[in-house]
Parts: C-alpha cells; structure tokens; sequence
C-alpha cells in the first residue's frame, strides 16, 4: 500500500517580540485659573517658574536664611581682622551690641551695617535660582527682568517729590528732626571722615534698599501669593516683619507701615518692584544726606507729627505719580502661561522637543525716614 506523500514542512513565523511598554509621561500639575485668564499679576509669578510646587517658597527661604548665615560669618571675620588691626574700632564696635545706631563719622562701620542688610539680596537670588529653577528674572517683574527704563523713570519721580516735600518740611520748627537725642546729629566741619562716609552712602544705601525690597516686596509677597491669590494678603501681611525690622516708637512705626502698604501696591499694581525700590532708595539715601550735612538725625526715634504728616503726604504724592506714569506707560503687569501640551504617549528614542517661545506671553496693562 502506498502512503501518500507528507505534505511539505512550512517553517513556522517567527514569533512577535512586543516593544516595551513605556509609560506616558505624568500630566503637568494644572495651573490657576488666573495664570491662563487674565495672567499672573506680581504677587503669583511664583507660578511662571520652572518649579512652582506648594513648598517651594518654604525651602527658598530656608536657603536663603543658610546663605545669609554664611556671608554674615564671612562679615563678622572681617570686623574681627579690623578689631584686631584697631582697637579703638573694636571699642567702637562693641557699642552695636548694646544699640544699633549709625555714627556718620565712622565709614567702616556705616558700611558694615549697610552690608549686614545688602548681603539679603544674594543669599535670596541664589537661593530661588536653585529651588525655583530658571525664568529667575520673575523676582523682579511680570517682564521676566528688571525693567530698568522704568526704574530711572520712578527714581526719577521719586527724587523730585521726595526733595521737594523734604525742603517744605525743613521750614517747619523741629520737622526735620523729631524726636531725637542727638547721637546722629553731626556738623559737616565736625565730621573727619565726610568724603568717606559720602562715598559709602552713595554706593551701598541704594543696595540696601533693594535689598529690602526684594525681601520683603519680593520673596515674602510670591510666597504668599502661592498660596494665597487676592493681593490683599501679600501686600498686607509683610507689614508687620517690615515694621518690626525697624527701630522707632509707634509713630515712627506707623510711618513704616504706610510706606510698606504702599509700597506692596506699587508693586503688585504696576507688575514689578522697580517703583518700591526706586521710592526706598530715595527715601533712604535722602534721610542719610540730610544727615551728614547735620540737618537731621538718622537715629532719631520718632520722626514728629510734622515729619509723619510730611512723610505720609511725600509717599501719598509719589504713589499717585507713579499711577499716573503707570498708565501712560505700555508695561505690562501681568503674565499668561502657556506650557506646551503633553503627548499622551512618546517614545523614549524620540523625545518631543520644546514648544518655541518659552511659553510665556506678557500682557499689556489696560520727610525721609529710613525704611
């Protein structure tokens, strides 16, 4: 019998390797509703960060007081080496311990005390670059930099008014000076180290103003406003810790305040800090002028009633100067975020690259103390 012929063998296909499944990258944390409509205003640009997660402006802080604990030893070293290389400047020194007042005699220490507040301003912007990441320049204003035309402009404004309610101030008895003992009141023919102490005037009191500002107008009110959206909060809530960074009686105190309250609103209204630090920056070197040409005392502890008035009024006028330039102006002072869209899969060989445009747009708008 016969067997039929086996049918031919067909190799069998090659079994199907299936590719690795790769994961779809985890969706972006929504943003507020006012970083798409409307835009972020300047209390929120926390939020136009590169990273904007709830703890954010803790650890900022956190490293930025580590910073500053660090350049504060660097500057106690130095005092030490000019204690040692002058013993009367060790004995002069030693009178800060007890009070903090500023001898307009002494440029080393004037200095010294001027930095112990400017080294703030880098402990803060290193700091918020590690943490925060990049778009650093939203510290300053919804610009993404600081806006320097702006900045001469308000400094500008803030000079005029500030010098023009300080010489009316001056004709009133006792305006000037307030309540005072005397300790800052030198005469220019009695003070060795005029020149000198001029020169550390005009160098560091305009980086101590920024400073501040920076502190207290920048970081304090994004912090808050990451947390907190009216403005209200981040303007009003600083003003304690400003006020109580300052040595004066309650009057003196009160006067601080309403430099800080309008201050938070010049900031959040025109989107950046260049009109509070133009306005301290004015204020402070105007109050240090003064007083090297023995027209006041920088240590005073009240200013007066008339110097309060005087003082209120200087800042109510410059506030509605800078209103008024503010809406002449084309600035921008808010900022919408537009992150590019996530695939809802990508593989890991071809990685999506990144929108153009950064995915930001700005949009357009519709008597001296020391502070």
């Amino acid at each position: 019998m016969t067997l039929p012929p086996e049918p031919p063998t067909v190799p069998a296909a090659p079994a199907l390797v299936s590719a690795p499944a790769v994961a779809a990258p985890a969706a972006p944390k929504p943003l507020p509703v006012d970083a798409i409509v409307g835009g972020l205003a300047f209390h929120r640009l926390g939020f136009a960060r590169r990273r904007r997660a709830w703890w954010t402006p803790l650890v900022t802080g956190l490293l930025a007081i580590a910073f500053y604990a660090v350049l504060t030893v660097v500057l106690g070293v130095f005092m030490v080496v000019a204690a040692l290389t002058d013993p009367g400047f060790a004995d002069r020194m030693l009178t800060l311990t007890t009070e903090v007042s500023f001898d307009l005699t002494e440029p080393l220490l004037v200095a010294l005390l001027l930095l112990s507040i400017v080294t703030m301003l880098p402990s803060y912007v290193f700091a918020s670059l590690i943490v925060q990441g990049g778009k650093l320049g939203f510290i300053s204003s919804a610009a993404g930099r600081l806006r320097w035309r702006w900045l001469l402009l308000t400094t500008a404004a803030a000079a005029v008014v500030a010098v023009a309610m300080s010489g009316l101030s001056l004709l009133l008895p006792g305006g000037a000076e307030g309540v005072t003992d005397g300790s800052g009141l030198v005469a220019p023919d009695d003070n060795p180290a005029l020149w000198a102490t001029l020169v550390v005037l005009l160098v560091l009191v305009p980086l101590q103003a920024t400073a501040e500002e920076y502190i207290f107008r920048g970081y304090l009110m994004q912090a808050i406003g990451r947390w907190l959206r009216h403005p209200a909060f981040a303007i009003l809530l600083p003003v304690p810790l400003f006020v109580l960074g300052h040595l004066y009686d309650p009057l003196g105190q009160l006067s601080v305040g309403v430099f800080a309250v309008a201050a938070g609103w010049l900031t959040w209204r025109t989107g950046g800090l260049e009109a509070a630090i133009a306005l301290h920056v004015v204020n402070n070197l105007l109050a240090f002028l003064l007083g090297l040409a023995g027209l006041s005392d920088v240590n005073a502890s009240s200013p007066g009633w008339a110097s309060f008035v005087f003082s209120t009024l200087l800042v109510g006028v410059y506030t509605a100067v800078v209103e008024w330039l503010f809406r002449r102006s084309r600035l921008g002072r808010t900022v919408i975020v537009t992150p590019a869209p996530t695939p809802p899969y990508a593989l890991a060989s071809a990685p999506t690259a990144p929108s153009p445009g950064g995915g930001y747009a700005a949009e357009s708008p519709s008597a001296s103390r020391i502070v």
